[in-house]
């Protein structure tokens, strides 16, 4: 099956490790993602705040290029899936929206009818091959790691088309179905601070420590989520985070789809683990789901006659 893949700005830059697993676990799935051509910003930043009229066509023209080429538009990241969304419902409703918009999308040949879907990986994979196929392809069970599923705010918010907004399940389910164990905390979907952490870095920091908190009460190993910005928060800020509040210590933070790729087969590197700030490698040795490299190089018997070179 064949999605029109839009990667967004941050799966390009911070969010890397994003675009690398989830594309592994893609390509591991026979999921095909052909990256959207010509692809432009979502608008998930200022656009919205200058003027409304060109920061919906910029998001829409995202959705006509897909609709061009007869494909779902798959859209990982949080903020660009739910910016995506919002245009997408406000063109349909708002009939000075969807005017302004055409004669946008009409100057560069394009045309929206509204024909596809937006997706979310989330949902996607639940779905498209689901989860039965997923839990016949576990190599690596994710057997004894306790993981506290963070969704934050962005696509929850304010509608969640695939899940409950107020108690969702979907990250849950997945991870449950490579065989993680789930720590279940308050804190799942609030905000973790976002964008304040270049304009008010104290109390995105305060957010992100109750998250934190929060999640180590529940006796989590390691936190997973689907979001770049809130990723990078959470793994980013640790070390100020814990010199104002000792009582939490680091905690790995994981893409969803790296720990999904991991269970999976894919390797540590293919999934952009190695780019963790809180390393989560140790984790996982630690419960058996990844051996010890430098063991394992120790057990590798010495071929005849290669001690001569």
């Amino acid at each position: 099956m064949k999605y029109a893949y839009y990667p967004g700005c941050s799966l390009k830059s911070s969010g890397r490790a994003y675009e690398e697993s989830f594309l592994a676990v893609c390509k591991i799935l026979g999921l095909e993602m052909e990256e959207l051509d010509n692809w432009n910003c979502c608008g998930a930043t200022s656009f919205m705040s200058i003027e409304q009229g060109p920061a919906y066509t910029c998001s829409v023209r995202n959705l006509a290029l897909a609709e061009k080429k007869n494909m779902d538009l798959v859209a990982p990241c949080g903020g660009c899936y739910g910016v995506l969304l919002k245009a997408d419902h406000y063109y349909a409703d708002y009939p000075a929206v969807r005017n302004s918009v055409d004669k946008g999308l009409a100057a560069e040949g394009l045309q929206y009818r509204r024909q596809i879907q937006i997706r979310h990986p989330m949902e996607l994979l639940t779905h498209d091959p689901g989860l039965k196929a997923i839990r016949s392809l576990v190599k690596r069970p994710l057997k004894g790691l306790r993981v506290a599923s963070y969704y934050g705010c962005r696509f929850l918010r304010p509608v969640a088309p695939f899940d409950d907004m107020r108690h969702p399940q979907t990250m849950d389910s997945l991870m449950k179905t490579v065989g993680a164990r789930i720590a279940d905390y308050a804190s799942r979907g609030r905000c973790c601070g976002g964008a304040l952490a270049g304009s008010i870095p104290k109390m995105a920091q305060e957010l992100t420590y109750r998250l934190i908190k929060d999640a180590q009460k529940a006796e989590a190993d390691v936190i997973v989520t689907g979001c770049p910005l809130c990723q990078f928060n959470l793994d980013a800020f640790q070390d100020e985070i814990i010199a104002s509040h000792p009582d939490v210590k680091p905690i790995p933070v994981f893409f969803f789809t790296q720990l999904l790729g991991l269970a999976l087969g894919a390797e540590p590197e293919e999934l952009g683990i190695q780019r963790l700030i809180v390393p989560g490698i140790k984790i996982l040795q630690e419960k058996g789901i990844l051996g010890d490299k430098k063991a394992d190089e120790k057990k590798v018997p010495v071929a005849a006659g290669a001690q001569n070179g």
